[in-house]
């Protein structure tokens, strides 16, 4: 082949219009291949074409990048708008968290769309890859997909929101947040646990912050030598005198509960605000304690008696 020949097919891919560069460029491969060239020239016709398809593409290029871009940073605008809308209407945090990570994923899917569609990759073809995309991870991440279905249950059901001390899965603390896929919990000794959201929605949940108020339940053991109404008149009015302490649903429940093998266990029941529980139960134990101790009543433990004959 001659070098005017070569120079004439080269040509083609300069004055071929911007759509059509991409046939133009099999058309001159095919023919260039078929050609009686050395193969320095058929490298050179090959090289030429791919070059005038790349300068024909670079304002499509850098406007699908600059998109690109722009679509992240508007992104994130809507996201931040989104949450203080949320913010405002005092939505559960746990459920803006959840809606908020959703909401990422499909704008980030519309901008990739939008960038593609820019290339002038026909939209059939990106519909069709995003199907066999979605089918692909749909059947690679089944376990996934159970936990985003868990996450909609646990949105819309509501067992427990932001700020709730609940215990499911054998992990106990408080609620910080509800994602797509996990629900995190930090634990009383600072440990952040996050637990699938498919087995949350799956599993029982302990509420502990739901209701405004908690029964404290105790026992308190004496001997059988001591004086049982004694007893129960001390703890009855540390009961009254403590501030904590409400008579609403029920004034403090003090009967003796359980003869047991080296103690008269006596049962106390009483009503504080859920988030006394805690400084009730152990203020309690403590007053009753040194109450027993200054009015001489056994506090028992457990001993065995030898008799030898």
């Amino acid at each position: 082949m001659t070098t005017t020949a070569v120079t004439d097919i080269i040509s083609q891919t300069t004055n071929t219009e911007a759509s059509t560069v991409t046939d133009s460029i099999e058309e001159i491969i095919s023919s260039a291949m078929n050609s009686s060239a050395t193969e320095t020239d058929k490298l050179q016709i090959i090289m030429s074409a791919i070059g005038n398809k790349l300068k024909a593409s670079i304002p499509d290029l850098i406007m699908a990048i600059v998109v690109f871009f722009a679509g992240i940073v508007i992104t994130r605008i809507i996201l931040r708008i989104f949450g203080k809308c949320m913010s405002k209407a005092n939505a559960d945090m746990a459920a803006t968290s959840f809606l908020k990570s959703l909401l990422k994923i499909l704008l980030y899917i519309i901008d990739i769309i939008i960038t593609l569609s820019i290339l002038n990759i026909p939209m059939t073809s990106i519909i069709a890859v995003l199907s066999a995309a979605g089918l692909a991870v749909g059947l690679a991440l089944q376990n996934s997909l159970s936990n985003l279905a868990g996450g909609f249950i646990i949105l819309f059901s509501k067992p427990f929101k932001a700020g709730d001390f609940v215990e499911t899965n054998s992990a106990s603390g408080t609620v910080e947040s509800i994602n797509i896929l996990y629900t995190k919990i930090l634990t009383v000794d600072n440990k952040t646990v996050y637990i699938p959201n498919g087995k949350v929605a799956d599993s029982q949940i302990v509420n502990y912050s739901e209701q405004n108020k908690r029964r404290v339940d105790m026992e308190f053991g004496i001997s059988y030598s001591d004086d049982i109404e004694r007893a129960k008149e001390l703890i009855l009015k540390l009961a009254s005198e403590h501030e904590l302490i409400l008579n609403e649903p029920e004034p403090p429940f003090v009967r003796l509960g359980v003869q047991a093998e080296d103690s008269l266990q006596i049962i106390v029941r009483v009503w504080t605000a859920t988030e006394n529980y805690w400084q009730v139960k152990f203020d309690f134990v403590e007053m009753v304690n040194n109450a027993f101790a200054e009015n001489h009543i056994t506090i028992p433990f457990r001993q065995l008696d030898v008799h030898i004959s």
